[in-house]
């Protein structure tokens, strides 16, 4: 019998623009990566956006930047950056920080 080669994981960094504070929205991503079972972090940044580490499988990051990029009902999302980062791994569980 083969052995199933684990996924690769994978980090990102998303930065969240538009009306991103103030409506639920790293509850939102918070609730979506524990979801998916995903390591990492949601936090406000000083000029209005959100910052979001997370690593996981491809996959697992695709169905997150999904559900970024839409955000909760009462939120506008404007534009999503994506890049690399190793800040997200080994951080056991996903949190919200202040």
């Amino acid at each position: 019998m083969a052995m199933k080669t684990p996924p690769e994981t994978i980090a990102r960094r998303f930065v969240v623009h538009g009306r991103v504070q103030g409506v639920g929205f790293r509850y939102f991503v918070q609730n979506e990566a524990k979801q998916l079972v995903l390591d990492g972090y949601v936090k406000n940044r000083a000029d209005g956006t959100v910052e979001v580490c997370a690593s996981g499988s491809c996959e697992q990051i695709e169905k997150l930047r999904r559900r970024i990029a839409q955000g909760p009902r009462w939120s506008r999302v404007d534009r999503v950056d994506e890049s690399e980062t190793t800040a997200a791994t080994g951080r056991g569980g996903f949190h919200v920080e202040y």
